[in-house]
């Protein structure tokens, strides 16, 4: 897990302990770190200007304040189920690690009836996905497209030739039940389309992309659209 994942899972951790806190002991162990890298990480989301409080002595720990919360939201359990039935249908899709947070953000801050309605609900709603590719290969392509850095990928086609190449991320495209991720191949010289789960490694250089755009892409299937509509 990257340190940027890792500050964010943990402000998440923080704020589910509530006023209980937890201790730096057991946040260690859960992110599988020293306790001196979570004191580093805890520094880290305090100097970003998260509102961490801590308790000293035996049974202290730290924790989140109240503040940081999303106040009460007003959903009604097939709402949040639906939420979950999409994150949980699709763990392929780009940035579905923090989808699956926020739809846990959305759950905690529920009123007590509708969560155990969401809760009864969601039992009767199953999912049945395939493994999902390599996180590390997910997050290096999330972050490459984020930041809009080349990308070096080592792929194996259809054809089982295995090349590395170094790809400036354009778009990401869910058809026909895969994901792909469509990019400048500097190999090619022209855009590509590779399958996210024949990406064997990834990882994100420190060189900027050149200003590729999604009109270079091509022009959509009438079925397509972008995820906000």
């Amino acid at each position: 897990m990257k340190r940027a994942e890792r500050l964010h899972a943990l402000s998440e951790t923080l704020r589910r302990s509530g006023a209980r806190g937890i201790s730096a002991a057991r946040l260690a162990r859960e992110f599988e770190v020293s306790v001196r890298t979570v004191h580093r990480d805890l520094d880290a989301l305090e100097n970003s200007g998260a509102p961490i409080w801590s308790r000293p002595g035996p049974g202290g720990g730290y924790g989140l304040a109240k503040s940081a919360s999303l106040p009460p939201v007003t959903f009604s359990p097939a709402q949040a189920v639906a939420l979950m039935a999409a994150v949980s249908a699709a763990p392929d899709a780009p940035y579905a690690d923090l989808a699956a947070a926020g739809v846990r953000k959305i759950m905690d801050v529920l009123d007590p009836k509708t969560r155990a309605q969401a809760d009864e609900l969601a039992h009767r709603v199953w999912v049945n996905v395939p493994p999902s590719s390599s996180r590390a290969v997910r997050s290096a392509l999330e972050e490459g497209m984020a930041e809009q850095r080349v990308i070096r990928i080592r792929y194996t086609s259809r054809d089982g030739t295995t090349t590395t190449r170094d790809v400036e991320p354009v778009l990401f495209a869910s058809t026909n039940g895969r994901w792909y991720l469509i990019g400048w191949c500097h190999l090619r010289d022209a855009m590509r389309w590779f399958a996210v789960e024949r990406i064997e490694r990834a990882s994100v250089t420190k060189a900027a992309c050149s200003g590729h755009t999604i009109n270079e892409v091509g022009e959509p299937p009438e079925s397509a659209r972008p995820v906000h509509g």
